[in-house]
């Protein structure tokens, strides 16, 4: 049978089994698929309980497969609970050519799977769960009550219902001479031989949550192409003097414009804010450019950032209001009274803005308006809240089977990718676990 036949039956089955049919209340039902008869009885494996292998789980279980799926962890979805502690903003609502353009270089690879499993497709598998959500000012999407627990209990309430396995605290250590999976358990090694695998065991970050990395050198063994696993969505280090760390350590640098111009002439420019910590910085602005400062850090050994810590006011306007007499104010004071510098701003001003400078009301404005901060190294891997890198996109077909291991599929964060954060990280992982479960039902289907 034609491999691409196959695949748009199967992707034609998903979208009339889980159509849009709404019901007197906006909401949309969830339908199972109808198995063919050749893959009833198939088991597959999902390697990994974090949003792109229970999204696999799903599409696989609806496929009429048996699915058995195996964590290191004693529960899954643990980074996914740590990612919501701030408010779980699960997408972003914006045209489509702006979501997509925030996968930067990896575009090309996720826009079929996006395209797919839109933002607007995932916000409609979340109300099928019982949860509602609401869209904040600056487009983010969030769950009602901010929290990932209510999402992740509905659907594990689906899951096991549908008749998902859950094999916990059972580690991936590769395959055995005769081609089964390996997993070490409390109670010693156990031994499976499915007829296909989703493999979603996430980047390097936060290792103590189960996404340690440690599933690199088993697939660099079989011959797979595996990018460097590097910090995505991180801070970074600055070399600050022990007077400022020990002032300002933990504060907020709000209302700030951060500029940066790579080696390349690339030029990035956004207003928001960040936080100064013991080593350097961190927060949702950093992590805005976070790629493209690791990039040029490794390129070039530093990277330079440059900030405007008084948007909106012109250079001439600080020019004359530091221009007025001073009195007997401290400088400080003088900085407050006139243009409401003070804090860490004030702060950064000293760390970085020569003392004789300070009198010059030309020089400090154009400092205010520009202020340099050099970067010296990103945060170490396990720090970032995402990682780059991982199996390359060439190793894999267009259903994400890895080309050189038939039957042996990958999702997730363990895929050659990043995004910035504000949604975009978990719709991809959503996005590709669906893919990676609809590409192993049309690989099993080919394969009787």
């Amino acid at each position: 049978m034609d491999q691409s036949s196959t695949w748009k039956r199967w992707e034609d089955c998903w979208r009339h089994s889980y159509s849009r049919r709404l019901e007197d209340d906006g909401s949309r039902r969830p339908v199972n698929l109808i198995a063919t008869n050749s893959i009833q009885s198939s088991s597959v494996v999902v390697v990994g309980g974090g949003p792109a292998g229970l999204m696999a789980a799903e599409v696989l279980i609806q496929g009429g497969v048996r699915v058995d799926l195996y964590d290191s962890m004693l529960s899954v979805g643990r980074k996914f609970l740590v990612a919501g502690k701030g408010g779980l903003n699960l997408t972003h609502v914006e045209s489509r050519e702006q979501f997509l353009s925030r996968y930067g270089k990896c575009r090309s690879r996720l826009e079929p799977l996006l395209d797919k499993f839109s933002p607007e497709d995932l916000l409609q598998w979340v109300h099928e769960l019982g949860v509602d959500t609401f869209v904040g000012t600056s487009g983010r999407v969030f769950p009602v009550g901010m929290k990932t627990a209510p999402i992740l209990r509905a659907w594990m309430l689906r899951l096991r219902k549908a008749g998902v396995a859950f094999r916990m605290q059972h580690k991936w250590c590769g395959w055995g001479n005769d081609g089964s999976l390996q997993f070490e358990t409390p109670e010693g090694k156990v031994s499976v031989n499915p007829d296909a695998v989703v493999l979603a065991l996430g980047g390097g970050s936060w290792a103590r949550l189960g996404s340690t990395g440690e599933w690199v050198p088993l697939l660099v063994a079989r011959g797979v192409a595996v990018a460097p696993l590097k910090p995505a969505n991180c801070g970074f280090d600055v070399a600050w003097s022990d007077i400022f760390r020990n002032r300002f350590e933990g504060f907020p640098l709000k209302s700030v414009v951060l500029s940066f111009t790579d080696s390349k002439g690339n030029i990035f420019r956004k207003q928001g804010e960040f936080i100064i910590t013991s080593t350097g910085v961190e927060g949702s602005l950093i992590y805005a450019i976070s790629a493209q400062l690791r990039d040029e850090i490794e390129a070039n050994g530093s990277a330079v950032i440059k900030l405007d810590l008084a948007p909106g006011r012109t250079q001439q306007h600080l020019i004359d209001k530091l221009s007025q007499p001073r009195g007997s104010r401290t400088f400080t004071g003088h900085l407050e009274k006139t243009i409401h510098i003070k804090d860490v701003k004030a702060g950064l001003l000293r760390e970085f803005v020569p003392k004789q400078n300070f009198a010059d009301p030309e020089c400090l404005a154009s400092a205010i308006k520009e202020l340099s901060i050099p970067l010296i190294a990103p945060r170490p891997l396990d720090e970032a809240i995402s990682s780059a890198g991982g199996v390359l996109f060439e190793e894999l077909d267009e259903h994400l089977m890895i080309r050189s291991v038939p039957g042996i599929f990958c999702a997730g964060e363990m895929l050659d990718w990043e995004a910035p954060t504000g949604g975009y990280l978990l719709m991809a992982c959503f996005a590709s676990g669906r893919a990676a479960g609809l590409g192993v039902l049309a690989w099993l289907d080919m394969a009787e």
